[in-house]
């Protein structure tokens, strides 16, 4: 964690962990850092990124690496006692074949497996931090297409496992020779039929509730992903009069054309029926967009906005504080420097997010895309439990979310992606850095611009915000034009 200096002049920070190159001006409210997180000795990870082992399916991640994964983890955590693990999946038809591969290798190392079925990742982590699992495992890959997956696994705190057990993981899953022993005998391990498990997660969530849902009209859109096994049963209980759509997953239709990646769908539906709100999840559930009741969405940092609000006269929002991403927008800012809510900025992730939260003990952050965190309740994004606590807001408040958010104004933002032959060589040119400065200077305390290297592939991102999206684009253009007379950009 490194405090960005308050100064009359321009601050330049290089954020390693991320890539970019974020310039900003002197705020005289806040104290705005950025968190410069690194894995495990600043190494490169093979297979595990931010957010689990993730690929296409028997492509980059096939049955072999889950079935390893499973023989390291049943083996980690039982060479003390016999592990506990718990599985969830989502809806994709290749959950089902990785769910099986990962429960052959754990039990095959000895240690029980249970399977909670179709979930979301919340309630994996509600689990193992409440019934003392060892470890959890989630089996998706979030709001990606249906033929993608990904082994997401959980520390027996609930947060996501450790880098220098993925390190351990992946070096075994490279090893040519098998060094973990098999189990044998009895001390063979189980499956379980956990669902139990997920009926308790659904219980937790309901209890969570301040007041009744009773004739208030909520849509819901499950994306046809794991959501569609709990959120429903949730609001129904509430009391409220519920419209679900994106129910009806057959393995290959998980966020096509549904759920948070497609609001479009859940605002038009919000419109047509007249409701009240709406809520629409990702693959896994562990994000929320809404739909206010005009049907505008209402994004990760609306989300935020509002709550944050309302915690801080609740006197719940510890050290007046939220946690955001650097790629939250600037309207959120100035909504926040205007109710005096401090905040901080990480790197892009929710992990990096939860990081700060819990170094500092600060009771809500999250992402622009809907991964929001409730410390109070939970150790890890959770959709439904987002949804819940803006029905909260809705209710207390007596207000419409299109009320609530009146005073939240996003500033109009354009984002570009070069294709460059070297990202570090481009974000690092000295012209390039001229050329960002002088559009940041033009820019003033009304925009930023932020450039950033993909993580995967080989382009530079180039955002602007500003009160104009024709200016957004003009100073978007002068970057990226500097960068073609560099000879850093490359033809597809």
């Amino acid at each position: 964690m490194e405090l960005i200096k308050e100064e009359n002049l321009l601050s330049y920070k290089e954020c390693d962990t991320i890539n970019c190159c974020f310039f900003s001006r002197k705020n005289k409210r806040n104290q705005k850092r950025i968190s410069e997180n690194k894995l495990q000795g600043g190494t490169v990870m093979k297979y595990f990124g931010t957010d689990g082992f993730r690929g296409e399916a028997n492509v980059d991640l096939n049955v072999v690496h889950a079935y390893k994964v499973g023989r390291f983890l049943g083996w980690y955590y039982g060479q003390e006692h016999k592990a506990k693990i718990v599985i969830g999946k989502d809806t994709r038809r290749s959950s089902y074949m990785f769910e099986d591969a990962l429960s052959s290798g754990l039990t095959a190392s000895g240690a029980d497996v249970y399977l909670l079925h179709v979930t979301p990742t919340p309630s994996v982590s509600y689990v193992v931090r409440t019934e003392q699992f060892d470890c959890g495992i989630m089996i998706s890959a979030s709001h990606n297409p249906y033929y993608d997956n990904g082994l997401k696994v959980i520390n027996g705190k609930g947060h996501k496992l450790e880098a220098e057990i993925e390190e351990k993981i992946e070096a075994y899953i490279d090893s040519k020779e098998d060094t973990i022993p098999f189990a044998t005998k009895d001390a063979i391990g189980c499956t379980v039929d956990y669902a139990v498990g997920r009926h308790r997660y659904i219980g937790y969530l309901m209890s969570l509730a301040t007041r009744s849902f009773k004739n208030v009209k909520v849509g819901l859109d499950c994306a046809n992903g794991s959501s569609y096994s709990v959120a429903k049963g949730v609001f129904d209980a509430l009391g409220a009069t519920t419209f679900a759509i994106g129910m009806n997953p057959d393995g290959t239709n998980i966020n096509r054309d549904c759920g948070s990646t497609h609001i479009e769908n859940l605002q038009k539906y919000v419109r047509e029926n007249n409701l009240d709100v709406g809520f629409a999840y990702d693959g896994d559930a562990d994000r929320c967009l809404a739909v206010d009741d005009k049907g505008e969405v209402i994004d990760g940092d609306a989300i935020l906005y509002l709550c944050g609000c309302y915690l801080k006269e609740k006197g719940e929002l510890n050290e007046n504080t939220i946690v955001t991403t650097i790629m939250s927008n600037l309207g959120l800012y100035k909504a926040l420097d205007r109710q005096n809510i401090k905040y901080e900025k990480t790197a892009v992730g929710d992990k990096y997010v939860n990081a700060n939260m819990t170094e500092h003990g600060y009771s809500l952050g999250g992402e622009q895309s809907g991964h929001i965190i409730f410390s109070k309740y939970a150790v890890t994004g959770d959709g439904v439990l987002t949804s819940l606590m803006l029905m909260e807001v809705m209710l207390e408040k007596k207000a419409k979310l299109s009320e609530l958010r009146k005073d939240l104004k996003a500033y109009p933002q354009v984002l570009k992606n070069v294709r460059v032959a070297d990202k570090p060589a481009a974000r690092n040119d000295a012209d390039v850095i001229a050329a960002t400065k002088k559009v940041e200077e033009a820019l003033g305390d009304n925009g930023r611009i932020l450039l950033r290297e993909s993580g995967t592939e080989p382009v530079i991102r180039v955002m602007v915000e500003a009160d104009t999206e024709e200016l957004c684009n003009r100073y978007v253009d002068d970057v990226i034009k500097v960068l073609e007379e560099k000879g850093h950009v490359v033809e597809k």
